[in-house]
């Protein structure tokens, strides 16, 4: 995989500290295959993260937001209780660490899993001050040409 380096786009720039930190977090986990995934639209602002993760089980995954960033790692517990001897291993049992960043305002709604498959819930939430608005315009009786825009005021004779 290519390292790039980001830091010339940002010499000039003020306040643009979290883009680089996102590209950073973005271009370190590029080149990782394992576990495989896929993400999903579900909705207009719904999304779902489903990781194949064979093996593990929900104490062993454990699943992190901080700075925008989803932060999804799994370690499977010693074999202790493991009662015979494994010849062949196919399934692979590693720990993992994956990192995904997130748009703004995307919070996790939650995680299960089900047969192997972590499902992990995402949905955009904008804050009702960031909603665009609709302001009425009201009509006001119509002008005539040279006519200014103050009400006349009547004077008494």
């Amino acid at each position: 995989m290519n390292a790039f380096d980001f830091a010339p786009l940002f010499r000039t720039a003020i306040g643009f500290d979290h883009l680089a930190r996102m590209l950073d977090t973005a271009s370190a986990g590029a080149d990782l295959s394992y576990p495989p995934y896929n993400i999903e639209r579900t909705g207009e602002d719904r999304y779902v993260l489903t990781m194949a993760v064979a093996g593990f089980g929900p104490d062993d995954i454990e699943l992190t937001v901080q700075d925008n960033t989803l932060l999804i790692s799994g370690r499977i517990g010693g074999a202790e209780g493991q009662k015979n001897e494994v010849l062949y291993r196919g399934i692979a049992a590693r720990a993992f660490e994956r990192r995904f960043v997130l748009a703004e305002h995307i919070v996790v709604d939650g995680a299960d899993i089900q047969n192997g498959m972590l499902s992990v819930a995402l949905r955009r939430e904008i804050p009702e001050a960031l909603k665009p608005r609709r302001i009425p315009v009201q009509a006001s009786a119509p002008r005539l040409e040279g006519e200014s825009a103050k009400p006349a005021v009547a004077h008494k004779p």
